[in-house]
């Protein structure tokens, strides 16, 4: 009986090893927490709706949407949901899409359905239309032919633009913002400030190593920092620049950076009779100190921006000019127009007004605010009285016109063409146009360079389109910027882009 009793328990003990065997090497779902000041109802990105705003960006960056091109580290163009392209006049251009692709809703890519998303997003898109011209669709089978009632060059580069992203039309958005689209990750709760991720069973371009993924938005810098600091994130982008020495030399943590085309840069209200004023536009410019802005704020993350582009664009800051920092001309140049210091102050005034300047901006980019700070101290030197206004809810006041100059950070190229800039913030029909600039050469050239095919040409005409806004001081541009995502060590596949919007990918996933 001993004996047995022994045999017995020797069994038991067997299954139980047995058992806690097969439970560790059942599949261990792989969660990836991100942590991000990029997401958020101030970058107009909320939701996966590419048809809406900045909302493509979202949907691209994490892995639900995909465009028919994309953009490779030198920024040219390459297939993604396309097989290849055939440009079978100067208006039209003829798409064949890759085969056995799927929509996260089940359904086949084809060109019919590539046809619905593109003449969706022709309706509902504030800048898509004015950017592709888009007048007539067709459908075949695997293929879709677009014809553009105007010569449209880059066509291709706008199509790889996030609002390009192909959506299943059939499936529609959701009330929450939802698409189905045909990345490696499906949306399953969305909200303004967060989003959560499940992988894709049937995704068409391989395995997707992460089971899921929590996009989570946070506002402030420090508090973003203290929480990947903490382990609350495994990776987060937009941490301040001054918060980055704090994981560079850390074992526990690795960081990814790329040079990008995003600019800080503002625009001056011309409705204000007192911008309307070259002398004072050119004044605020010259009162600005981006040298110190970007050495002592930025530390080596950013370069001082001339233009719209930096230099390693052919039509970027090496070929463009504009007066530099220089307060005593400044002042100069004010009082040229009558503004002087009559009462002793510190600032000036005219005809009893003190020259006040209502600077706007908002703190989802964490070094925004720096710049606002700066350019109060500067521009006190000069006698010019900034009053910030720091907001999450700055579309209010663009909206009711209570601003004067409006500071954003934005990505100038990332079709990896010139056109983008111009098309959405200089032109007198561009959605983002909010200083109310019109200059008729400027429109002119825009007309040439929305027809040229050759790159060389439209590298000129985009050099000589840049010259013309410094020389009318409506847009200041302060600095080129450095993206950078900061990781836990054993995080791989996760890499920053020049093009800002490639993140979450299927190669996401842990060492």
């Amino acid at each position: 009986m001993k004996k047995f009793f022994t045999l017995i328990c020797i069994l038991c003990t067997f299954l139980i090893i047995s058992g806690c065997s097969n439970t560790t090497t059942d599949h261990e779902e792989k969660v990836f927490n991100y942590g991000t000041t990029a997401y958020g109802v101030e970058m107009h990105n909320t939701g996966l709706n590419p048809h809406s705003d900045y909302s493509g960006w979202s949907a691209v960056r994490y892995g639900v949407g995909e465009t028919l091109f994309k953009f490779n580290e030198k920024m040219e163009l390459e297939p993604w949901l396309a097989k290849s392209y055939e440009q079978l006049d100067d208006y039209t251009i003829k798409i064949t899409l890759k085969d056995n692709i799927k929509f996260s809703s089940g359904r086949a890519l084809d060109g019919q359905s590539v046809k619905e998303c593109l003449e969706d997003l022709i309706k509902n898109h504030d800048r898509a239309p004015n950017d592709l011209k888009i007048e007539q669709i067709t459908a075949d089978g695997q293929t879709v032919t677009i014809k553009s009632r105007e010569k449209v060059p880059a066509l291709l580069n706008y199509l790889s633009d996030p609002y390009g992203a192909i959506i299943d039309m059939q499936y529609g958005v959701t009330e929450d913002r939802n698409v189905a689209g045909t990345g490696p990750f499906i949306a399953t709760k969305i909200s303004d400030t967060e989003i959560n991720l499940e992988k894709n069973p049937n995704y068409w371009n391989g395995p997707v190593n992460m089971d899921k993924v929590n996009v989570k938005e946070i506002i402030d810098g420090d508090t973003l920092t203290m929480a990947m600091q903490a382990g609350e994130f495994d990776a987060v982008q937009g941490l301040p620049y001054a918060s980055l020495s704090l994981f560079k030399d850390n074992p526990k943590f690795k960081i990814s950076s790329t040079n990008t085309s995003r600019v800080f840069f503002a625009q001056l209200n011309l409705e204000n009779p007192i911008l309307q004023d070259i002398n004072v536009r050119k004044a605020i410019a010259m009162g600005i100190n981006k040298q110190g802005f970007t050495d002592n704020l930025l530390n080596g993350n950013g370069t001082p921006a001339i233009g719209a582009f930096p230099s390693n664009f052919s039509f970027g800051n090496e070929t463009v000019t504009t007066t530099g920092y220089n307060p005593d001309e400044a002042k100069h140049l004010l009082a040229l127009s009558g503004w002087l210091d009559t009462d002793g102050d510190g600032y000036v005034d005219k005809n009893g007004q003190k020259l006040i300047i209502r600077w706007l901006t908002y703190p989802g980019r964490q070094e925004l605010p720096l710049l606002a700070e700066t350019v109060q101290a500067s521009l006190k030197e000069i006698g010019i009285d900034v009053k910030v206004n720091n907001t999450a809810n700055q579309q209010n006041f663009l909206d009711n016109g209570d601003w004067d100059i409006y500071a954003s950070a934005f990505v100038t190229a990332p079709t990896g063409d010139p056109e983008y800039f111009f098309t959405t913030h200089c032109l007198s029909n561009s959605a983002k146009n909010r200083g109310h600039y019109f200059n008729p050469q400027l429109e002119q050239l825009a007309n040439e360079l929305h027809q040229e095919f050759n790159p060389t040409k439209r590298a000129e005409l985009a050099i000589k389109m840049q010259q013309i806004l410094l020389d009318d001081y409506s847009f200041i541009f302060a600095s080129h910027l450095k993206m950078s995502f900061v990781m836990k060590n054993n995080v791989v596949g996760f890499t920053a882009h020049p093009s800002d919007y490639y993140e979450i990918t299927a190669d996401l996933n842990y060492e």
